[in-house]
């Protein structure tokens, strides 16, 4: 019996995977012999070694700026068709500033419109291969975040958009499914896992007793693209550690 985790001779898209979760998902594809490539904003791989926890072993790196609504079109045309295109690009302005027009609309962009802009994009190049959309969203999609409200409505979007999209491309051979991580120890988390009060603070309220990491959602990204899934579409699968119980 073959190994439905083998993806050898698939090829992946990972949007938004220069760093943090996407770059954990996108390497957890490449260890499972998939062609595995990743976007970011800055010019070079080379430019996050330093800066961030980032790993392009076995990946190949694209330049991307999602927020111009272009760009995803120009991405597929040089890669399409693929197997799995994992919507993984996000966006958080702290300070209050999401309450300001700046603030909201440049969340906005990257964490809701651009996931749809990537979406059609790839579309046709998925469905030639009865590929696989994962979207990361949140746990945040499902509760108030007081000082966040631009990103807990696009993430909160982004989840409803994975039933929207498996709905009506599950016609096409496309299976639509999504990923809310809860606490992840991320450059965007860091205002929460570099303070060691609001750091204890959320462990204490994960039944599992500890922050999830990026191979974690790895893990349930290779499940919900592999065969194993094959019957699952339109669901967001919460990985969190029991954090929303």
């Amino acid at each position: 019996m073959s190994d439905p985790l083998d993806f050898s001779g698939k090829r992946v898209m990972v949007i938004g995977g220069s760093s943090g979760i996407g770059n954990g998902i996108a390497r957890g594809f490449a260890e499972r012999g998939a062609e595995a490539h990743v976007t970011g904003t800055r010019p070079d791989e080379g430019d996050y070694l330093e800066a961030e926890d980032s790993d392009f072993t076995g990946l190949t790196y694209h330049q991307l700026d999602v927020t111009d609504r272009d760009s995803p079109d120009v991405l597929a045309a040089k890669l399409d068709p693929i197997d799995v295109l994992v919507l993984c690009q996000g966006a958080v302005r702290y300070g209050r500033r999401e309450f300001e027009r700046e603030g909201w609309d440049d969340v906005i962009d990257v964490n809701l419109n651009s996931v749809m802009d990537c979406a059609r994009a790839f579309h046709l190049g998925l469905a030639k291969r009865d590929g696989s959309i994962i979207i990361v969203s949140s746990t945040g999609a499902f509760h108030a975040m007081i000082g966040n409200p631009a990103y807990g409505a696009s993430k909160a979007g982004a989840a409803s958009l994975v039933g929207s999209l498996a709905q009506a491309w599950a016609r096409d051979g496309i299976r639509v499914n999504g990923i809310a991580p809860g606490f992840v120890p991320t450059k965007m988390t860091k205002v929460t896992t570099e303070n060691e009060q609001r750091r204890d603070g959320a462990i204490a309220r994960i039944p599992l007793g500890r922050m999830g990491t990026p191979q974690d959602m790895a893990g349930a990204a290779l499940f919900l693209s592999s065969p194993l899934a094959s019957y699952i579409t339109g669901q967001s699968l919460i990985v969190d550690g029991g954090l929303s119980l």
